[in-house]
């Protein structure tokens, strides 16, 4: 009779690099990321902002590349092509890069468009220092990569809540805590071990807006990232890259404030929770075996670490473009122009700017083709989408991918705005407002990636 054994982790073994850069700019850049904010430019730093790569190799693929970087959000193509290009030609094929934002909103803007704002002038050099840095860590990453092996571990953080609030006072909804909201508090841990079974790297996967830091706040920061990856490395002594998962509807109860001690209290509940999970998983390329009874004060089933045997090296990458409907009430970009001039009120006026950006990026057309990206290397999966999406999307893929785990990856090498579910609609919210995709348009995504998670699982 074979002696039982435990469910081994999912995994994927290959050649495996990683490389680091911070990435802070000069104070003087543009970092208006609230409409409510009294200032253009920050006064100081709280803590770095990093840009880390981890590339991934087997045997008779290109090399697959993920690249994370604590910045805020696309505003337009510029950005996204002067990056991609970088990626390119650093020898990395389209389709296999991933460019994930951690969308904190205490950071530089980094877009082109915003060249005329005060502290534009800053922005072109900027976005010219990540292209450089992304090129030359992504060379490096691949000179100094070495056999390892991926596994996953999956749990929970208490740190994201709903945060759809119904207005006591209104019919709308404010974007703010919701105590009675449910929120997917779902956290997925990647580790990289070489062959030597030492951590290379560790990828955290949490669906969270990084909104602690708000318009009071003055100091440039990746908000609650910075504190998590601080606590992860600290304990692994290797990299940690933060993915942003579909935080829709979801962000911290305590948000909104100037004090970074909020933001780093709420990092570190993110990273103690990871590393509880760090610190549950066995040795890297081990399963448990039941090793016979223990005859003692009780009757003991003793179970072992054992070393498995044959691991998983297949990678499969596929390019998936959806083209969404947009709003048939689109205002055309003459009218948002006319309206921003003569706006004299801050906050409405930053959101017409978002509004404009959204508008010149998916065009004047009545549809809009986004692509989306599904890896599957060994056992896991990463899915790149580039756009914000509601927790709903990460716990359907989750479902379709059944055992094997899914890095669900928002704000991905783009995006224009929100995809909320449809019966969402009857509801006055901020991201439907915001978004330019008519109603559909998030099940019409999540259907075309479940199909294809599905058939490649099989």
């Amino acid at each position: 009779m074979n002696s039982p054994s435990s469910t081994p982790p999912p995994c994927f073994s290959g050649v495996f690099g990683v490389a680091c850069r911070d990435i802070v700019p000069p104070l003087q850049i543009n970092a208006r990321n609230w409409g409510a904010a009294t200032t253009d430019t920050a006064s100081s730093r709280h803590r770095p902002l990093t840009l880390s790569v981890l590339t991934m190799q087997s045997e008779g693929h290109s090399p697959l590349v993920l690249v994370t970087m604590d910045l805020g959000w696309w505003r337009s193509h510029e950005e996204e092509d002067a990056l991609s290009e970088a990626i390119r030609s650093a020898g990395i094929e389209a389709g296999n890069y991933i460019v994930a934002l951690s969308h904190t909103h205490a950071g530089p803007i980094f877009s082109p468009s915003m060249a005329k704002s005060h502290g534009g002038e800053f922005i072109a050099p900027f976005l010219q220092k990540l292209c450089d840095l992304v090129r030359e860590a992504i060379t490096e990453a691949l000179r100094n990569a070495v056999p390892g092996l991926l596994e996953t571990s999956t749990g929970t953080c208490v740190l994201a809540e709903n945060r759809d609030f119904p207005d006591p006072d209104s019919t709308r909804h404010l974007v703010g805590w919701n105590p009675a909201g449910c929120p997917d508090q779902t956290l997925l841990l990647g580790r990289v071990s070489d062959a030597n079974g030492a951590c290379l790297a560790t990828i955290v996967n949490y669906a969270c807006h990084p909104t602690i830091l708000a318009w009071e706040n003055t100091a440039l920061s990746p908000d609650f990232v910075g504190a998590m990856r601080e606590v992860v490395q600290t304990e692994t002594k290797a990299p940690c890259l933060f993915l942003q998962g579909a935080s829709g509807e979801l962000a911290p109860r305590l948000q909104y404030v100037a004090e970074t001690a909020v933001a780093d209290r709420a990092g570190r509940c993110l990273g103690h929770a990871a590393l509880e999970l760090y610190n549950n998983m066995l040795r890297p390329g081990h399963e448990l075996r039941y090793a016979g009874a223990v005859e003692s004060g009780a009757p003991l089933a003793r179970w072992v670490e054992h070393s498995r045997g044959a691991f998983p090296k297949e990678i499969f990458v596929h390019r998936l473009p959806v083209s969404l409907p947009l709003k048939r009430d689109l205002l055309s970009l003459t009218q948002l122009n006319e309206q921003w001039k003569s706006c004299d009120d801050p906050a409405h006026k930053e959101r017409l700017q978002r509004k404009k950006h959204v508008r010149m990026s998916v065009g004047e057309g009545s549809t809009y083709s986004v692509e989306h990206l599904v890896w599957k290397i060994g056992d896991i999966f990463f899915v790149a989408i580039p756009n914000e999406v509601y927790s709903e999307f990460q716990t359907s893929l989750r479902e379709a991918s059944g055992p094997h785990p899914i890095f669900v990856v928002t704000l991905a090498n783009g995006g224009r705005g929100y995809l909320v579910p449809q019966e969402k609609y009857e509801d006055t919210l901020y991201t439907i407002e915001q978004s330019p995709y008519a109603k559909g348009s998030f099940e019409k995504c999540r259907d075309t990636l479940v199909q294809a998670i599905n058939r490649v699982g099989e």
